[in-house]
């Protein structure tokens, strides 16, 4: 079995372990970045298997270079789409910001009343 053979090159911004919904910047981001070992990833993605684990750090280590360029774009791409959520944030998370406001506001009120 070749090493490619573990993996879906879906486009050349989205590889996905095989099998899976799982790219490949999910495994190896816990792996480099939260400094994770292979058992502990596993743990947190029962749906691979720890031969699919080794063999997406395995890839990463025989293609340092072009996947080191793979997850700055994707960690690029995840900042963006952070900050434009950011900017313009789903109804439903402006109403919890909103009632969070509130129970703040309510809390300092009490908290006043008490003091006083």
């Amino acid at each position: 079995m070749q090493l490619e053979d573990y993996f879906n090159f879906l486009r050349p911004d989205d590889i996905r372990v095989k099998g899976t919904r799982i790219g490949i910047e999910t495994i190896l981001y816990d792996f480099i970045h939260r400094a994770r070992t292979p058992e502990q990833i596993l743990q947190s993605y029962p749906s691979l298997t720890l031969e699919q684990i080794y063999a997406t750090i395995t890839y990463y280590l025989h293609n340092k270079e072009a996947i080191s360029a793979y997850l700055a774009d994707w960690l690029e791409w995840s900042h963006q789409q952070w900050k434009a959520q950011e900017l313009n944030p789903p109804p439903g998370i402006i109403r919890l910001r909103k009632l969070k406001a509130e129970l703040e506001s309510q809390q300092k009120a009490n908290k006043s009343k008490i003091l006083a």
